[in-house]
């Protein structure tokens, strides 16, 4: 996690009919074989590879991985943090980036607008793994204030971007 990487521009990328094909088969389940990719986007694998190359190379696919259900790893307890802090200078970014970055229990980290700075969502086995990760936070950098909600039911979650506006 580099805070310098967090504004980094992005450019678009034109997609075609195909590209949203692979996408989307590939999307909910990424250990599919280029094979049956290419079998849904009516490719050859040797096509279908090569585009599934040029997704990734252009920074669309950012890469695959295997999701698991934290309950079942002992991480039972989501907690999001709204972080705000009456320091904005560089020295400080660098600071909260290299502690959070020590912190693998904090998954993601969004800078807002408004009110508030940061909000944090971060897993735990339970209050007292909640408590540990607060303190390894607070320690490591200064912040003005920092507000918990837990979660007490998952209505809905998904890392499937729609694709209906390529």
């Amino acid at each position: 996690l580099l805070v310098s990487n967090w504004s980094a521009k992005l450019e678009y990328v034109a997609l075609d009919k195909f590209d949203k094909v692979i996408l989307e088969v590939l999307q909910p389940n990424a250990a599919l074989s280029v094979a049956q990719v290419a079998e849904s986007a009516a490719l050859s694998k040797t096509a279908c590879w090569h585009r599934i190359q040029k997704l990734e190379s252009a920074g669309v696919i950012k890469g695959r991985v295997t999701l698991l259900e934290p309950k079942l790893v002992n991480l039972g307890l989501i907690a999001y943090m709204v972080v705000r802090t009456n320091q904005h200078d560089q020295q400080w970014l660098d600071q909260f980036a290299r502690v959070v970055a020590g912190i693998p229990e904090i998954l993601e980290i969004y800078r807002l607008s408004g009110d508030m700075d940061y909000l944090l969502q971060a897993v735990v086995p339970d209050m007292e793994g909640y408590d540990r990760m607060y303190k390894k936070l607070i320690a490591g950098i200064s912040l003005y204030d920092v507000s918990s909600s837990f979660v007490m039911e998952t209505v809905k979650k998904t890392t499937e971007l729609p694709l209906n506006y390529i």
